[in-house]
């Protein structure tokens, strides 16, 4: 299995075992884009008018659930909540970020998810899976480059294992976490998604190697944020005519998370959790951000979506 990391010094090196630095370095965001606030959708564009950098919002259904499960200690009643996950087509190449849930999860949901499927219901079509997704907008998954996973719980591994010929960027604190977890979070991690012979894996590391740039350009950054899972990353997107998006992923899963009125109903770390909170909150502050929660289905609604549009 190929494995690239950072030394000491923030080289690249390719390694085979040992851990990443979680030092605190992290480097400071881009200057300050001039933007626009996040506006009402404008009529539907024909894909042949795009800047050239596309970001699709996609998702693998729902998951029925309770609400004390998403909001911590608030509750038994029905919720249910969108899967996203996201596709950015870029000069340099395509990026999937997380793929939402495994095809395997409308296949049979009990036997690939077990137990957890009794807390965490899966609503999903297999035509809902995401490598059959990016087709849909002209996307072979041979020719996704990147694929960008902000942790490894069982709602955000259905891309691993389906894009032939993308390396996998994951922080190396969630990688390991995942096959040890507490006993509290093991449910979360479905090993048969992510333990998987010929992946080709990068690792970051931290705090250390925070505000990643994938492609140098500062389109794609990765935001780190643990408290959910020790792993944890957001994404700052930014793009030639919308301007910044921040994807917060699971470390705001809604906005009740958001503005602070909840914490999530899963998380490792509660003080790393509201911590990350408070730096999504002035990275968004600083750029202007539009900011796309994790799970909110209110939120959710607001926003375009794939196939049909996207933001550019």
């Amino acid at each position: 299995m190929k494995i690239i990391e950072f030394n000491d010094k923030g080289e690249r090196v390719e390694a085979d075992a040992g851990s990443v630095r979680s030092d605190s370095a992290g480097s400071a965001l881009a200057p300050r884009p001039q933007l626009r606030s996040a506006a009402p959708e404008p009529a539907r564009r024909k894909r042949g008018d795009s800047s050239g950098i596309e970001l699709y919002m996609f998702q693998t259904g729902t998951l029925r659930t309770k609400l004390k499960y998403i909001k911590m200690n608030q509750g038994e009643s029905d919720f249910e909540i969108p899967v996203p996950w996201f596709l950015i087509k870029h000069p340099a190449g395509n990026v999937v970020i997380d793929g939402g849930n495994a095809i395997e999860a409308a296949i049979d949901k009990r036997g690939h998810w077990g137990d957890v499927v009794d807390a965490y219901d899966p609503v999903m079509d297999v035509a809902d899976n995401c490598a059959d997704q990016c087709k849909s907008v002209g996307v072979d998954p041979n020719s996704v480059r990147f694929l960008l996973q902000s942790h490894l719980h069982l709602d955000h591994t259905g891309a691993i294992g389906h894009f032939p010929k993308a390396q996998i960027i994951c922080q190396r604190a969630e990688y390991e976490y995942a096959f040890n977890p507490h006993w509290f979070s093991a449910g979360a991690y479905i090993r048969a998604d992510f333990d998987r012979p010929g992946l080709n894996w990068k690792f970051l590391g931290g705090e250390y190697t925070d505000n990643y740039d994938l492609f140098g350009d500062g389109t794609i950054r990765m935001i780190f944020t643990p408290g959910h899972a020790p792993g944890h990353q957001s994404f700052l997107i930014t793009l030639p005519r919308t301007g910044p998006v921040l994807l917060t992923i699971d470390a705001a899963y809604t906005l009740d998370h958001w503005e602070n009125k909840a914490l999530p109903g899963l998380v490792v770390s509660s003080a790393d959790a509201a911590n990350s909170v408070a730096k999504l909150r002035r990275i968004a502050s600083d750029t202007n951000a539009m900011v796309v929660t994790g799970h909110d289905p209110d939120n959710w609604k607001t926003f375009r979506k794939a196939p049909f549009d996207f933001y550019d």
